[in-house]
């Protein structure tokens, strides 16, 4: 019998039936947890199982059964999670995700499954190693463009889990208008923009990576090598 297929913890985003266009009226009320299905895609063709992770389920008890994590983009972190003061309130941060979110990481890096973090998911990395982020950086936003567009290109460490992966230099989406200021602890900083902002972080010792742009939503998502690299350092657990 072959190996099983590792199983990825996939985080996403919750909303009330009254956000879902054409839900019924009776079930405006209900909590809806939810994600782009491009992750869950992204998993599977790199040889893993999506599990969804609901925001109820305890993240101890969740991460014993599994083998990587993926974190998935969304709403901005909390300020006061890195201690400061709302400068925008565009994006609502979304408190209970954050909780979660931080706490699930935790379990991951105490047990050192391999994370992979995407947008949101590189900034929660950041803020839970103690680092801080800019908080609103439109030039990065690139929300009037389609997903598959290449808004800029990153530069890549050439000694790098992520120069290994990509090469030198990669073009990029851009759906994010929040970025990385003050690097945490035991993150080094792989991947940049040409304007200096941190595209990529990797941890210098466990098996955590994370990219600021979106590889599940460019054309090449379905054999994009960040994918393939969480599920084969999950699969060598």
């Amino acid at each position: 019998m072959s190996d099983p297929r590792p199983l990825i913890g996939l985080s996403g985003r919750r909303k009330k039936g009254n956000q879902i266009v054409d839900n019924l009226d009776t079930l405006a009320h209900l909590d809806i947890d939810l994600y782009y299905t491009d992750y869950a895609r992204a998993v599977l063709s790199a040889g893993g199982l999506p599990v969804h992770l609901p925001l109820d389920v305890a993240p101890d008890e969740i991460a014993e059964h599994l083998d990587g994590i993926l974190l998935s983009g969304g709403a901005d972190i909390g300020p006061e999670r890195y201690g400061t003061d709302p400068e925008t309130d565009l994006y609502p941060p979304e408190a209970e995700r954050d909780d979660f979110e931080l706490a699930l990481l935790g379990e991951a890096v105490a047990r050192e499954l391999p994370t992979l973090g995407i947008c949101r998911g590189l900034q929660l990395i950041n803020v839970h190693a103690g680092g801080t982020l800019h908080q609103h950086v439109p030039e990065h936003a690139g929300f009037d463009q389609p997903p598959t567009h290449h808004l800029h290109e990153v530069a890549i460490e050439p000694d790098s889990a992520l120069g290994a992966l990509y090469g030198e230099r990669r073009p990029v989406n851009s759906l994010h208008h929040q970025t990385v200021d003050v690097v945490g602890a035991d993150l080094r900083v792989t991947a940049r923009s040409d304007d200096g902002t941190v595209e990529g972080i990797e941890h210098v010792k466990l098996p955590v990576l994370a990219v600021q742009w979106h590889p599940e939503m460019l054309a090449t998502a379905s054999t994009d090598p960040v994918f393939e690299w969480l599920v084969d350092a999950a699969s060598a657990r």
